[in-house]
């Protein structure tokens, strides 16, 4: 049985615990791995191997750093389908699917590649007689990545190339449902010439999370996963003086407008609420037909769900692979079982799937759920699989209103052929990304990511000028320079400028 192991000091390493869980292959049903769970002696040599790396990464040229993030780059661009095959097999979600998430990881990378330009400082000359004003911007230690299962590679890398960018030792604690991904990404930095403790993996499970929360050495913690999680982080985190910044679950709308074309509405709803089988924050899980465009809109998304082709996410001809877990199979179709007890209809039923070749898989295919009320629990939890439920409003301000009743704000969207109803939704929604005849509005890595309201706690959002921001401290410098040593003219009043 293959041990996924830590990566500490530029190589693996087997850690102290002898505690392991199983690593899964979510198309067989088979365990193909087991991977190690750490203890809090784990937790205190990565750490400490980070903080003495910290002294001289963090004095590193950023020319330097920016060759390291630019030879990064080209070795994951490089590695980018053997990564997406690493996460097809332990995470289920089909290769090209897989590819798209190292793609979107890449992005950011680049974008850090940029760091010279992202850490300008300001400079004030003369504000006051012979005195000069200056700040900069520097890096806080050690930071930990605490990061979710949907995106192994995509979502880490939102976070570790700019933090070592701007000078800050890493330590990632990737979900151990499908952790190998993150040790290719190790090799990769240390290839690329990162200096050995820069970049640090530790599996684990709450033990590790509450480690790193609680080590006196780790500054900041970035944590993508679920609301309930992302409070506890937040919360544990910020009462022990970190720098947190905490990214949470979703329930993602998208308004339907009886003038959008049902068509081109079809094909991105399905592929958004079905893609990587409605396994990512982004998804969308709750349609809202306004007005009269409800049956056409419901008759167009089963005839295209039904269609779809599942199956082993290594199969070319897979669309969409099956769930990560047997328990997240059967919490999906306990969802949608409650859904149908409490009154909605489900004209396309993924529950009881088989594919063939594959009866231990953990499957659920496309489920569309019509007459949904916001008083369902279809509704109101959060699926994190392949359900899209149907809800009707009269009007965009029903819509709206839909919308904003959510304790989620992550993103939506709305398909229409009216600007004046995209720029009034735009406008109304409490959501922090919003699609425009866009499904799945990701913002580019030179914007930041992150949503409103049970989506994210503390104020920053991730990668972009907020991960810059997040990740280092300013620093704001007064001089002043005599000419020759003479009477300053100090006094015991408050300074002020002359």
């Amino acid at each position: 049985m293959r041990t996924v192991e830590h990566w500490v000091d530029g190589r693996t390493s087997t850690g102290t615990s002898t505690r392991r869980a199983p690593v899964w292959n979510p198309a067989t049903g088979e365990v193909q791995a087991e991977v190690l769970l750490g203890d809090q002696a784990d937790v205190d040599t990565v750490v400490a191997s980070a903080a003495r790396a910290f002294l001289s990464w963090s004095q590193t040229s950023l020319s330097a750093r920016a060759k390291v993030l630019f030879a990064f780059r080209e070795l994951v661009n490089q590695r980018a389908h053997d990564l997406a095959e690493i996460v097809s097999d332990e995470h289920g979600k089909v290769v090209s699917d897989a590819f798209g998430e190292v793609s979107r990881g890449l992005e950011v990378i680049e974008f850090a590649c940029g760091i010279p330009h992202l850490l300008k400082g300001q400079y004030s000359d003369q504000v006051s007689t012979g005195v000069d004003v200056f700040s900069l911007r520097e890096p806080l230690g050690v930071v930990a990545g605490i990061t979710p299962f949907n995106f192994p590679v995509m979502v880490p890398m939102w976070m570790h190339p700019v933090a070592i960018a701007c000078g800050n030792t890493f330590v990632l604690k990737p979900s151990e449902r499908d952790p190998s991904a993150s040790l290719l990404v190790a090799e990769l930095w240390t290839q690329a010439g990162l200096p050995d403790g820069v970049f640090s993996v530790l599996h684990g499970d709450r033990d590790v999370v509450d480690g790193l929360l609680d080590h006196p050495d780790v500054a900041a913690v970035s944590f993508v996963g679920s609301t309930p999680v992302a409070r506890y982080v937040h919360d544990r985190g910020t009462a022990l003086g970190k720098r947190v910044q905490a990214l949470g679950g979703a329930k993602n709308h998208a308004i339907v407008l009886p003038d959008a074309d049902v068509s081109y509405v079809t094909d991105h709803l399905v592929a958004a609420a079905f893609g990587s089988a409605g396994e990512r924050c982004m998804a969308i899980s709750a349609a809202v037909a306004v007005g009269d465009a409800g049956d056409r809109l419901v008759e167009a998304v089963s005839e295209a769900a039904r269609g779809i082709r599942v199956g082993p996410g290594r199969e070319a001809s897979s669309e969409m692979g099956p769930v990560v877990t047997a328990e997240a199979r059967d919490r999906i179709v306990g969802i949608i079982d409650a859904g149908e007890r409490e009154g909605a209809r489900v004209p396309v039923d993924g529950r009881g799937l088989e594919v063939a070749g594959h009866p231990s898989g953990f499957w659920v295919g496309p489920t569309v759920i019509d007459a949904v009320t916001p008083d369902m629990s279809v509704y109101r939890e959060e699926i994190f699989g392949p359900v899209l439920s149907v809800l009707r409003a009269d009007d965009v301000d029903a819509a709206i209103d839909l919308v904003n009743a959510s304790p989620y704000g992550n993103g939506t969207a709305i398909f229409t052929a009216s600007g004046e109803a995209a720029r009034r939704f735009q406008r109304g929604v409490k959501v922090g990304m919003i699609g425009v005849n866009v499904p799945i509005p990701v913002p580019m890595a030179y914007y930041s990511f992150g949503g409103w309201k049970d989506s994210l706690f503390g104020q920053s959002r991730i990668h972009g000028e907020d991960g810059v921001a997040f990740y280092t401290r300013s620093k704001v410098v007064t001089s002043r320079w005599p000419r020759v040593q003479q009477a300053t003219g100090a006094s015991y009043h408050f300074p002020t400028n002359t």
